[in-house]
């Protein structure tokens, strides 16, 4: 039997995960607050009349397509590709993409902010001993995965430049992800290189590199210190939200051990 290791965060109240500003919610409607809804479907129906009094459980959510951890399409990054043709949105991603081999990137060790070169992710490939295929699923572990859950987690771990982002999709990956908050480095170290440089080209680089070649990123992804470097399988399907820049996933690695 293989063995599964959800890779995904739980939507939770109260758990920091976001920034001010891009903050969820959800509300939990218990079994008895809901009698009231079958009431007024059944007419005389008794509150006695239910096995335990009770009706239903239910949650309606406040929340954008990119809290949790989700997919970003190139809709995500610009209205329109390099080329100039029309972004696809997550509805129009192909679902093989989804369901690869994965390879994990073991950047704990930069520094918070740091901007991940085609350099850096060579040595990494050549330390775990993997060639990449075309399609494989590159996830890459930040030292933000160990602060998930604390207010510093959005401000923590490297970020991946332009340059490694089109050196990994010119190897034929199409999905990558992060346990970090961005695929980018966070913004209070861009925000410090743009007031120093003036250069918007380091806003959004790692995303914006998805208009030159298409590519889908996941973000906020948990656990990957528990993944091996290479040998297991993804399956991080998007949830199909019409027109949408991102959709939520339930990504999960496989392992045949």
């Amino acid at each position: 039997m293989p063995r599964f290791i959800d890779i995904s965060m739980a939507i939770e109240n109260g758990v920091p995960s976001d920034p001010p500003g891009y903050e969820f919610d959800v509300r939990y409607i218990s079994h008895a607050d809901t009698v009231t809804m079958l009431q007024g479907r059944y007419d005389g129906l008794q509150a006695a009349d239910l096995i335990g009094g009770e009706a239903f459980a239910l949650e309606t959510m406040r929340l954008s397509t990119h809290n949790g951890t989700h997919v970003d399409a190139p809709w995500h990054y610009g209205s329109t590709m390099a080329d100039g043709t029309r972004s696809r949105t997550i509805d129009q991603m192909p679902l093989d993409w989804f369901f690869r081999p994965g390879v994990k990137l073991d950047f704990r060790a930069l520094d918070d902010g740091y901007i991940v070169q085609p350099d850096d992710v060579d040595r990494e490939l050549d330390r775990i001993g993997h060639v990449l295929q075309p399609f494989d699923i590159v996830v890459v572990n930040t030292s933000a995965g160990a602060r998930f859950g604390t207010q510093a987690y959005p401000q923590s771990g490297c970020g991946i430049g332009r340059d490694a982002t089109l050196h990994l999709a010119g190897k034929g990956v199409r999905v990558v992800g992060t346990d970090a908050w961005s695929w980018d480095a966070p913004f209070r170290y861009v925000a410090e290189r743009y007031a120093r440089d003036r250069d918007a080209s380091i806003i959004w680089e790692g995303h914006k590199a998805g208009l030159e070649v298409e590519y889908c990123q996941i973000e906020k992804l948990r656990h990957l210190d528990l993944l091996p470097d290479h040998g297991f399988q993804i399956a991080c399907f998007p949830v199909k939200i019409h027109a949408a820049s991102a959709g939520w996933t339930r990504a999960v690695a496989i392992l045949n051990d």
